[in-house]
C-alpha cells in the first residue's frame, strides 16, 4: 500500500535557486510529489490547474508578490482550502502577522533548518486546519506579549 505522503503534492514557489535546491532534496528525500515556479506569474494558475496538497510560498518574488498569491488563493473558494507555508528571509513578527492576516497556514524565516522545515511540512499535511489555528493563536499571543 502506497503511503499517503508519497502522494501529497507540494507547489514550491521561490525564486532563489539555492533555496530551491534545499527544498528539492528535502522534499524529495521525504518522498513528495513536488512541482516548483520560480516567478509569482503564472502562479495563481498553476495552483489552479494543480490544485497541490500544500503550496509553499516565498514572500519575495519577481512580479507577483507572495503576499498578493496567498491574498488570490484564499479569495477564490475553489482554492481556499489549499494550506500555504509562507517563507521569508525577513522574518519579523510583523512579517508573519501579516502572511498569517492574509491567510498563510504557516510561516517559517529562511534560512531554515531542514528538520524544522520537514516538521512544519509533516504538521500542516497532517491537519491543515490546526495547523492554522495554531499558528494564528501563537501570533495573536506573541502580539499580546509585546513581541511584535
Amino acid at each position: 500500500m502506497e503511503d499517503t505522503k508519497a502522494r501529497a503534492r507540494i507547489l514550491v514557489i521561490e525564486d532563489e535557486d539555492n533555496i530551491a535546491i534545499a527544498l528539492d532534496y528535502l522534499l524529495t528525500r521525504e518522498g513528495y510529489e513536488q512541482t516548483r515556479i520560480d516567478t509569482g506569474a503564472g502562479a495563481l494558475e498553476l495552483i489552479r490547474s494543480m490544485r497541490p496538497d500544500l503550496v509553499l510560498l516565498d514572500v519575495m518574488l519577481p512580479e507577483v508578490s507572495g503576499y498578493e498569491i496567498c491574498q488570490s488563493v484564499r479569495s477564490d473558494p475553489e482554492l481556499d482550502h489549499i494550506p500555504i507555508l509562507m517563507m521569508t528571509a525577513r522574518g519579523s513578527a510583523m512579517e508573519r502577522r501579516k502572511g498569517l492576516a492574509m491567510g498563510a497556514t504557516g510561516f517559517i524565516s529562511k534560512p531554515f533548518e531542514l528538520k524544522a522545515l520537514r516538521e512544519e511540512v509533516r504538521r500542516i499535511l497532517a491537519d491543515p486546519d490546526a495547523a492554522t489555528a495554531e499558528a494564528r493563536a501563537a501570533t495573536a499571543e506573541a502580539a499580546g506579549n509585546g513581541n511584535a
